[in-house]
């Protein structure tokens, strides 16, 4: 049991000695600091909150509580869907969303340097207005990269491009003593030491305090077109893509989902996009396939090769989104899904398992096998891509403790599968203090215990974000 302390009237003039007006207590902290996007996961009111400035500050913040035993959570936006910006133990909560500069191009070399407050929206369009592409496309534009590398953030386009772990070049980090490190460098390649870069990416928030990033951007592909392809079946729909990702068209990405979530989408948005018959036959599912090139001509043959080997498939129609107009409603109808099920439903629970590409529609039987067994609704889409699926459980009409019951006797048996399929408890989204008892159940006592020892090297005290991942 860690002796964690509360913040006393000594300890706040400490902070406010760093931070000024800055330290907030009581009613004047942001209600938004008590949770991430999936509230479901539980609540923590922080004793008190600051939004930092500056690396030197966080250094002098962690200093005073690690001498202090306080408890310490680190959040971004706050849009994670793990509870892992969830001050569970109160104590202190630091936002970094001052942090918000990008700092630098270096053209010649092709990266950025920015503050983990950025948005990925911001840098995404600042990006390609300097002529470069930064690849990573979480569903959530309006993150911070630092919480995208908090989680390894992946995204529709991880099938080509990899997760947000494949562009992170260094980073300045505040450790739980509040020492500075800067780990990684600017290079293509390293074989030196341990790589504490790659640890501190993917590990949110546990480790230590992202406070500057050097991202790698490549050259942006010159074109790119999106098919739209129903299906009358989800079945037939997942049926046909290893023979894409087998095809060598190398897709940009490779999304499925079903009618049903379609629809929340589109009635969130308020306008139609995708078809809902075709020739008379109602559309039960949808790939959204994204092909790119630096040439045009190779990209309509590319088109060709896909829509023929789709309508093979058992495809009921491929539609070409190749206009900015008909490509921004497409996207903004996927990108709207989770918004669209939280306007619906009043309660919520997800996972984001990932299995081999292969062992997608044995999974996505199963789930259809066994939802009827439940009493919610499930919706269900994901990277088929990359074998990242995300399930939503909803409902209205039930008590609370009912439905984490009943989801819970769900999840046991989604994580178990995909256990059994060689899989992994989430492709992106993270343990956080959500998903700590499944990861333990996948992983097994040996790597929870290794993965304990690395925190406690890193944070002796166990302070910075406790209770998530592993403890």
């Amino acid at each position: 049991m860690v002796d964690y302390q509360p913040i006393t009237p000594e300890v706040l003039e400490e902070l406010r000695a760093i931070a000024g007006s800055r330290v907030l207590t009581g009613e004047d902290i942001n209600m938004d600091y008590t949770h991430d996007e999936m509230p479901i996961y539980g609540i923590g009111m922080p004793e008190a909150s600051i939004d930092v400035t500056s690396t030197e500050e966080v250094s002098a913040i962690m200093k005073v509580c690690n001498a202090h035993h306080i408890p310490v959570t680190v959040r971004g936006a706050g849009t994670g869907l793990a509870g892992g910006a969830t001050p569970v133990q109160r104590g202190l909560v630091l936002c970094t969303m001052k942090m918000n500069q990008i700092l630098g191009y270096d053209e010649k070399n092709m990266n950025v340097r920015v503050q983990p407050g950025v948005l990925l929206d911001t840098l995404s369009k600042d990006a390609l207005n300097h002529g470069m592409f930064y690849p990573p496309d979480p569903g959530e534009k309006f993150a911070t990269l630092g919480g995208n590398v908090s989680t390894n953030a992946g995204g529709m386009r991880a099938v080509k491009y990899g997760t947000t772990r494949d562009y992170v070049q260094a980073m300045t980090v505040v450790l739980p003593s509040g020492e500075i490190i800067h780990v990684g460098a600017p290079v293509s390649k390293t074989s030196s030491g341990y790589s504490l870069l790659h640890l501190i990416i993917g590990s949110e928030g546990t480790l230590g305090i992202i406070t500057e990033l050097t991202l790698k951007l490549i050259a942006p592909p010159k074109c790119h077109v999106t098919l739209i392809v129903p299906f009358a079946e989800l079945a037939d729909g997942i049926g046909a893509v290893p023979s894409i990702k087998h095809s060598g068209l190398n897709p940009q990405t490779l999304e499925f989902f079903e009618k049903e979530i379609l629809e929340s989408s589109e009635q969130y948005m308020g306008k139609s996009v995708f078809p809902k018959q075709v020739d008379g036959q109602d559309v039960g599912a949808y790939l959204l396939v994204t092909l790119d090139s630096n040439d045009r001509e190779q990209l309509d043959k590319q088109v060709e090769e896909a829509a023929e080997m789709l309508l093979e498939a058992g495809a009921l129609d491929v539609l070409v989104a190749d206009t900015p107009m008909f490509l921004e409603k497409t996207w903004a109808a996927r990108s709207s899904f989770l918004e669209g099920i939280e306007e619906q439903y009043k309660l919520l629970d997800e996972c984001d398992v990932v299995v081999p590409v292969s062992s997608i529609p044995d999974f996505v039987l199963y789930i259809k096998e066994i939802q009827g067994d439940f009493p919610f609704e499930v919706k269900m889409f994901g990277h088929a891509g990359d074998g990242n699926l995300h399930i939503y459980t909803c409902a209205n009409d039930m008590e609370l403790p009912v439905f984490k019951q009943a989801v819970d006797q769900f999840m046991h048996k989604l994580y178990a599968k995909c256990t059994e399929l060689g899989g992994q408890i989430s492709g992106e989204h993270g343990i956080g203090f959500g998903k700590v008892q499944y990861l333990a159940e996948n992983l097994g006592n040996t790597s929870m215990v290794l993965m304990q020892g690395i925190k406690e090297v890193f944070d002796p005290n166990l302070i910075l974000n406790p209770n998530k991942i592993c403890f």
